[in-house]
């Protein structure tokens, strides 16, 4: 794979909707980075109902690279992102959100990552920044809840993206060649206002992998994600699982994957046992974490109880999304790509 001219321009992307306190604060970060290579700023805004389009507009007089607004008003994060490539000039495209606080050399660790691991994507550690007080059932550093907030941290060493280890959208870089190759974002997937809906970039890297599209965790490549107070509560995590399974049973519904382990390959589902569309095996795992939450709110452990508490939230949105698929037949095991 060639490298990057020291000279390609960089795309950075910004999907937003009705947050523009929270934008003008990452657009302000933004702004004191340092680059060695030529970038420009395109903030998409998703239908915004508030100030988005004049607080861009005025920032942008002052801003040190292009800043350019655009409009999507299909919702959806995916919708927005995909508008921001479409219109975008660079030879790389780096994805972030309306609530982030970036290192100053940001866009020079993702081309030196591109570069280093000769790699088509990459994604990189995500660290809080805590607007309300930690709860103690949330642990400080990488944990398995920290997923629920955007956050992420894979340790010092590169990892090539695959079964175990999957990127968080605040914080990806890419050739740009690559949504040319496996397509661009599945706007059926992601956030939408209302929802907690997720799964897109876990959709689209295995849809890359299949097109012999290649990431890489990069730990160089870090950005700092604000995590509201609002969030920080047992109800916000309920429903985030509950519609993390949504999601899974939309990934199984469209293409066919394992709705534990869409990255899993060799079961044929129209094998397995099913009842109101959901394997039954799952039916299985369901009772098990019932009992476990039991077990562990008898010995008085609050936060294994949560845990598996958790994974039962994760089995209703399963159940509610197959119930309503469920004269449907699940899809064919790949990834379509997208239509662009």
């Amino acid at each position: 794979m060639s490298r990057l001219d020291p000279m390609s321009v960089v795309s950075v992307i910004i999907p937003t909707y009705n947050r523009a306190g929270d934008l003008l604060e990452s657009l302000e970060s933004l702004a004191e980075m340092s680059s060695a290579h030529p970038w420009e700023l395109i903030v998409v805004d998703n239908n915004s109902t508030d100030d988005t389009r004049l607080l861009v507009e005025e920032v942008a007089k002052t801003f040190p690279v292009e800043l350019r607004y655009v409009f999507e008003p299909e919702q959806g994060r995916c919708a927005a992102l995909n508008a921001g490539i479409r219109q975008c000039r660079g030879e790389v495209v780096l994805t972030t959100d309306d609530d982030v606080r970036v290192e100053h050399d940001w866009i020079d660790n993702a081309v030196q990552g591109l570069n280093t691991l000769d790699c088509d994507y990459i994604g990189g550690r995500v660290l809080p920044v805590w607007q309300g007080s930690r709860p103690r059932w949330i642990s400080a550093g990488p944990g398995r809840l920290w997923a629920v907030i955007a956050l992420l941290e894979y340790g010092p060493e590169p990892i090539e993206f695959g079964q175990r280890y999957v990127p968080l959208g605040v914080n990806m870089a890419f050739r740009k060649k690559c949504f040319g190759t496996a397509g661009l974002w599945d706007n059926r997937l992601g956030r939408k206002a209302g929802t907690l809906l997720g799964q897109e970039v876990r959709e689209w890297t295995v849809r890359a992998r299949a097109a012999g599209l290649k990431g890489f965790y990069w730990p160089a490549f870090s950005i700092h994600h604000c995590i509201p107070a609002d969030r920080l509560n047992k109800e916000y995590f309920r429903r985030w699982f509950y519609w993390h399974g949504v999601s899974r049973a939309l990934l199984y519904q469209q293409a066919g994957l394992d709705m534990e382990a869409p990255e899993a390959v060799g079961t044929d589902f129209s094998k397995v046992p099913h009842v109101l569309g959901v394997p039954r095996y799952l039916y299985r795992t369901g009772l098990k974490a019932a009992v476990d939450t039991v077990k562990a709110m008898l010995r008085k452990d609050q936060a294994a109880a949560f845990e598996h508490e958790l994974w039962m939230w994760f089995f209703a949105g399963i159940v509610k999304q197959r119930m309503r698929d469920r004269r449907q037949t699940p899809g064919p095991g790949k990834m379509r790509v997208a239509v662009q």
